[in-house]
């Protein structure tokens, strides 16, 4: 996936036409290193992508993969710089400046009410099941009711709209990825619910606490894992350099385990004194706003309405995918 003879970090890499798999290791390296770089697409990567995510981030951090069309980056460093730096182009993430000065003000407390309420609503609809699925009962029901709500469309609507992927031409590009938020939620509340005190923690906890649990879901496991810029100009990475107009394939979810910036990073750690999420920007966005208070009220209703509520017996949550990644399913039993 990267060319035959990966040049030194001053070089410029070859054009696509000379682009094979071969990548020799660095000096010092031990002869046992592997000389070709795994895909981020490889059979395997759907279910468990964090041991390839290793070998990139140590051996290859910077590669061309032909299936995805462009080359890797895998480092924390090189990919929070991608996603911010502006010789990386035709991209999109809630929260960054650009998209931040395309938005109006909006009532952030109208917002809380929104989040609180559809969360409450949605709870007490499960709180009577000897066992409900979060992914299909709660999760995917949550950011659409509050969108909805919040622009005043009724509720059957808006999912009438976003399952015909709609969303987004009536709430705005950013409040419009409903799915994103979705898998988001699925995969924190399956790191909540995976430890009991953990849960127990979170039940009424402030809302600072629950926020700092929210982005260090974001950090470990993040509902996208891949994302594509392109270079506008030249620019130097780990590993060598990229040529303007190449496209980028960004590893967020390698990223956000990288050991050179996080400690212990596959370990969720809801007090981690050491946070860091690539899902969002830190620009102010409705999209972004909404994402933290739908995790924030989840968490109040699922724990003040179901006090006892766990995961189902013998079920550990799984999640897949390769260019997003969620729990596809949440098994709980709401009276413990």
């Amino acid at each position: 996936m990267a060319p035959a003879g990966t040049p030194a970090s001053s070089a410029i890499l070859p054009p696509a036409a000379a682009r094979v798999r071969a990548v020799r290791p660095a000096a010092g390296e031990a002869s046992a290193a592997r000389t070709v770089a795994p895909s981020p697409l490889d059979p395997g990567a759907t279910r468990n992508p964090h041991p390839l995510h290793r070998v990139l981030r140590e051996e290859f951090p910077l590669t061309y993969d032909p299936l995805l069309r462009a080359w890797v980056l895998s480092r924390y460093a090189d990919v929070a710089a991608a996603l911010t730096d502006a010789r990386f182009t035709h991209g999109h993430r809630p929260g960054d400046p650009p998209c931040a000065q395309t938005h109006v003000e909006v009532d952030e407390g109208e917002l809380r009410r929104v989040a609180a309420r559809t969360a409450y609503v949605l709870a007490r609809r499960i709180a009577d099941r000897p066992q409900a699925d979060l992914v299909a009962d709660f999760c995917r029901w949550l950011p659409a009711g509050t969108v909805a709500a919040a622009i005043g469309v009724p509720y059957r609507d808006m999912m009438r709209l976003v399952r015909g992927r709609a969303a987004s031409a009536l709430a705005g590009q950013c409040t419009g990825q409903i799915s994103v938020r979705e898998k988001a939620l699925a995969s924190f509340l399956a790191n909540v619910l995976a430890d009991r005190e953990r849960a127990a923690a979170l039940q009424g906890a402030p809302a600072g606490r629950i926020a700092r649990a929210w982005t260090e879901s974001l950090r470990r496991d993040p509902p996208v894992q891949i994302a594509v810029r392109r270079t506008g100009a030249e620019v130097r990475v780990s590993g060598g350099t990229i040529p303007a107009g190449e496209s980028v394939a960004l590893l967020i979810g390698a990223a956000g385990r990288d050991p050179e910036r996080f400690r212990a990073p596959d370990r969720y750690d809801p007090q981690r004194d050491d946070p860091g999420q690539l899902t969002y920007g830190s620009g102010t966005c409705p999209a972004v706003l909404l994402a933290g208070l739908e995790a924030e009220y989840a968490v109040r209703a699922l724990l003040d309405v179901m006090p006892r509520l766990r995961l189902a017996d013998g079920f550990v949550p799984e999640r897949t995918g390769l260019i997003t990644r969620a729990p596809r399913t949440l098994l709980v039993r709401p009276g413990g």
